[in-house]
């Protein structure tokens, strides 16, 4: 599908009354997982789109480009508020936390395989690893807090066992800026993981900053704080590389071709009927807002579209929210051991004993006791006699592999692993 080829609805019309934009929620007992994190992914990336044209319309003193945004905000702001009811209310903050991380894993998995940059390849199966581990740590705090396991709400599609244990994240701030692209030569298909994967890592962390003061234990407002912090990093990992060369018009143009993209790969993908005509009315209005920014960008600053996709605009091959497992298993396998260097990566076996690294360690997690990810499982351990886990077979780094220990030393410590290949 060319969505330059298809005759957008005005932007008016995209406009929706009450009514419209409160759906019928998913049922969440019977709910296909894919469904749950579709909707979570495509309420981040209007939240993007959004943030994204609020900054636009602060920087532009043009107030007929201003009055254009204002009214394609609008719809968009429709668009998310729609998107957000689809959530049930007797869903919980843990279960859809459950949805983002399983959300997290197998989107980023699947952007991964598909890949044509080694360097964005690379960054993508690093933060693979840690929010694969927070999947498991938020699954026995569930466990411990309603004994709910967390395999039902996944679909057992994605395991639930420790990846880079979370106390390994935390990195100095400096190891978090990676190289931009230069989006005009860079593959269609890296301008679209990079746009994506962004969006939906900023929606994970404006979640959990969100809730982290909202939860009602201590445990639980401790784990938000934490993982959030992580979050942030990912935001800041992703975001880097995007391109910071290009126009507002042309950035609001990559991202309505993104968001129309999604709601495309939504469409052809989604198994609720009720739900995939959603996508399809939402497409439709993608579209239009779609050529909108076209029109912007050729009358203010004379350029084709093309000139800014590098190519016709024909959507790739939908993308798809499936059971990454095996792909998973290779990544923590190789790599679980290896952190962040300024604009790459290195094993921390191999790390100077001088390193930002370390020396952000020390100041963020030298008392174990108050790092909430470790003691959130040595609680669980304690209270039930091992941790919780859904594995399909034992996991691939035998440091790991005990159930009545958390590991805090993988991924931060020297020589605690030899996974060091990413």
């Amino acid at each position: 599908m060319n969505p330059f080829h298809v005759t957008p609805c005005s932007l008016e019309s995209t406009l929706m009354d009450w009514a419209t934009i409160r759906p019928v929620p998913y049922q969440k007992q019977s709910v296909d997982p894919y469904t749950r994190t579709r909707v979570i992914l495509m309420n981040g990336t209007e939240f993007e789109a959004n943030w994204f044209m609020h900054q636009f319309s602060r920087n532009c003193n043009n107030n007929s480009i201003r009055r254009t945004l204002a009214l394609m905000r609008r719809s968009e702001q429709q668009q998310q508020k729609l998107i957000s009811l689809l959530k049930p209310a007797d869903e919980t903050i843990l279960e859809h936390t459950i949805g983002y991380e399983q959300l997290a894993v197998d989107l980023t998995a699947h952007l991964a395989q598909r890949e044509p940059n080694p360097y964005v390849k690379q960054a993508l199966d690093f933060a693979l690893l840690e929010d694969f581990d927070h999947l498991y740590r938020y699954a026995n705090f569930l466990d411990l807090e309603t004994g709910e396991k967390a395999e039902n709400l996944v679909g057992r599609y994605t395991e639930i066992m420790p990846g880079r244990p979370t106390i390994s994240h935390h990195r100095h701030p400096y190891d978090s800026i990676l190289y931009p692209i230069n989006s005009k030569q860079a593959h269609p298909q890296t301008r679209l993981s990079i746009g994506i994967i962004t969006a939906a890592e900023q929606q994970t962390m404006n979640y959990y900053m969100n809730v982290c003061g909202a939860y009602p234990n201590d445990a639980g407002r401790n784990l938000y704080q934490e993982i959030g912090m992580v979050e942030e990093q990912h935001v800041t990992h992703y975001g880097s590389l995007l391109d910071s060369n290009l126009t507002w018009l042309e950035n609001l143009l990559l991202h309505q071709y993104t968001e129309a993209y999604l709601y495309f790969s939504c469409m052809e993908t989604e198994t609720d009927p009720a739900i995939r005509s959603i996508w399809a009315k939402l497409l439709e209005q993608e579209i239009a807002h779609l050529h909108t920014a076209a029109d912007l960008l050729y009358e203010v600053e004379h350029k084709e579209y093309q000139q800014v996709l590098g190519f016709d605009g024909c959507f790739p091959q939908p993308l798809l929210l499936q059971s990454n497992i095996d792909y998973v298993r290779q990544i923590l396998g190789n790599s679980v051991q290896m952190t962040a260097l300024r604009e790459d990566y290195r094993c921390v076996n191999n790390m100077l004993p001088d390193s930002d690294f370390f020396r952000y360690q020390q100041i963020v997690n030298h008392d174990l006791s108050t790092v909430e990810s470790h003691t959130v499982i040595e609680e669980h351990i304690q209270q039930q006699g091992s941790d919780y886990r859904f594995e399909v077979a034992v996991n691939p780094i035998p440091q790991l592999q005990n159930r009545t220990v958390d590991n805090t030393d993988v991924g931060r410590i020297p020589g605690a692993s030899d996974a060091c290949q990413l």
